[in-house]
């Protein structure tokens, strides 16, 4: 099977993210990276490019060049990576689906509510696949959990409880280091900063699981360093629409605390707990009985996990082939078979949805306020 063309654009040189995107489109072969637009200064981002084997007509200076060069090729690209400072993610997603690309764009999709419906109709009008890189929802022992649920395997579900907590940005003294200072400031990251940078991973991985939807929130904000805008730390509770609890901590100053990903779903007949330090076990508690560790790889696992497991039992697989995962669902919807789990832009406007919701519910004292975009209410 022909390999499909790959382009991206942000995630240059030294970037968090471009390392995960490069090695988990190319892992599976289903991708060639083959133009780029890799970094704000034109002449970096071409040499970064040719260096990664990208041929020097299709490493361009910004997204604009690339996609007027793109656009009209035989050959163009098949998907097109958005891995950009959150602000600009709308321009360049909408430019290029309207150009007829398929996108998988870095989360928050946008930075307003508005413009995430305006994506979320652009894809249904173009027929283009617009992906959402929550990579998290792709790891096997989280798509068992999801099978379970789905199956009755915990009951019906009652309470569900997430964070995303890390320290990393915890030294005040590191507050002007560039790839730390942007995710604190309005004008690059939008209207929240911790929220909607790591809450909305745990917000979209307890809806993925429960397989519902978030109603309605209430939240509480901080910004525990002064020089800061936006907050670094967040508490909101929230309710599903079939009337599962919710309780969400996000912080980046949790000092001690390395990822901090996890995520309890109780129901009426047992509960489940799944962490992205230790990805590759699922721990599952039967009402009345042992506790047990399901392990990645093992027999009598729901064909959803067993799909996307590579190794065998014991072997850590880890965050870039969850990233990987995400690749093999769009590969598939791009050669005509769907995949029930990709996150697509239905899923990134409800977390722009749920993070508006929150500013205004932190400014409100608490309020709870309706997390549904206008749009699916």
């Amino acid at each position: 099977m022909a390999k499909l063309n790959w382009g991206m654009i942000g995630g240059g040189e030294g970037s968090q993210i471009g390392p995960a995107h490069r090695l988990g489109a190319l892992a599976d072969g289903h991708f060639s990276l083959v133009a780029g637009a890799l970094d704000h200064r034109p002449d970096v981002g071409r040499d970064y490019a040719q260096r990664l084997g990208v041929a020097a007509d299709r490493a361009y200076g910004d997204w604009q060049e690339m996609l007027a060069g793109e656009r009209n090729r035989p050959d163009r690209c098949d998907l097109v990576t958005v891995a950009t400072p959150n602000a600009t993610h709308f321009q360049i997603t909408k430019a290029f689906l309207e150009a007829g690309f398929h996108v998988l764009c870095e989360k928050p999709m946008t930075v307003s509510v508005e413009e995430g419906e305006e994506i979320v109709r652009i894809a249904q009008r173009t027929g283009r696949i617009c992906a959402v890189n929550y990579c998290y929802s792709a790891y096997p022992m989280v798509r068992q959990a999801r099978a379970m649920v789905r199956n009755g395997d915990i009951g019906k579900v009652r309470l569900v409880v997430t964070n995303f907590s890390h320290g990393h940005h915890g030294d005040a003294t590191d507050a002007d280091n560039p790839r730390v200072r942007w995710r604190y400031d309005p004008k690059m990251a939008g209207i929240s900063g911790q929220f909607a940078d790591c809450g909305i991973h745990a917000l979209h991985m307890a809806s993925f699981i429960c397989d519902d939807e978030v109603e309605k929130l209430s939240a509480d904000f901080a910004s525990t360093i002064p020089s800061r805008e936006l907050e670094d730390d967040a508490m909101v509770n929230f309710r599903m629409t079939r009337g599962t609890v919710g309780r969400l901590w996000t912080s980046s100053v949790a000092i001690g605390r390395q990822h901090g990903f996890d995520i309890q779903v109780f129901g009426e007949t047992g509960g489940l707990r799944w962490a992205s330090e230790q990805p590759n076990q699922l721990i599952y508690t039967p009402v009345g009985g042992r506790t047990q560790i399901i392990e990645k790889g093992e027999s009598g696992l729901y064909d959803e996990a067993r799909r996307l497991s590579r190794v065998a039992i014991a072997h850590p697989e880890g965050f870039p082939l969850a990233v990987a995962n995400i690749y093999c669902e769009l590969a598939d919807a791009i050669r005509g078979t769907a995949r029930d789990g990709l996150p697509t832009a239905p899923n990134g406007l409800r977390s722009m949805a749920a993070v508006h919701a929150a500013v205004a519910s932190a400014r409100a004292g608490g309020q709870w306020m309706d997390a549904r975009p206008p749009m699916f209410r």
